[in-house]
């Protein structure tokens, strides 16, 4: 469920412990485009379901991009009753760092 993304995210904000314990697990995986999903899905999901919260990839992508959206488009509505997110948001599955630029795309240079 994308409210449990929402809660998740609410919690990983306002609890140091837990921002490290996500960081330490993930620090064990290169970042990289190919595995970017599987580090989600061995780090992030398996967390958020022992906190009660559990939910998808795809959930977390849905979750995402409504908020780079917004973020890139500030003046689109907001639904009644939708979160408002001013905090810095740290995509898992989107500009992880782990996407080609098109730059080095553009000079053959993808790593």
């Amino acid at each position: 469920m994308i409210e449990n993304v929402e809660k998740f995210f609410e919690l990983y904000r306002a609890d140091e412990q837990l921002r490290q314990r996500v960081l330490a697990e993930e620090s064990m995986y290169p970042g990289s485009l190919e595995i970017r999903e599987a580090v989600a899905e061995a780090v992030l999901l398996p967390i958020a379901a022992e906190l009660g919260l559990p939910f998808t990839v795809k959930e977390l992508r849905a979750y995402e991009t409504r908020i780079k959206i917004r973020n890139l488009k500030p003046d689109v509505p907001i639904e009644e009753g939708e979160p408002i997110d001013d905090d810095p948001v740290t995509y898992w599955l989107l500009d992880r760092g782990w996407e080609i630029s098109e730059d080095a795309m553009e000079k053959g240079k993808l790593w």
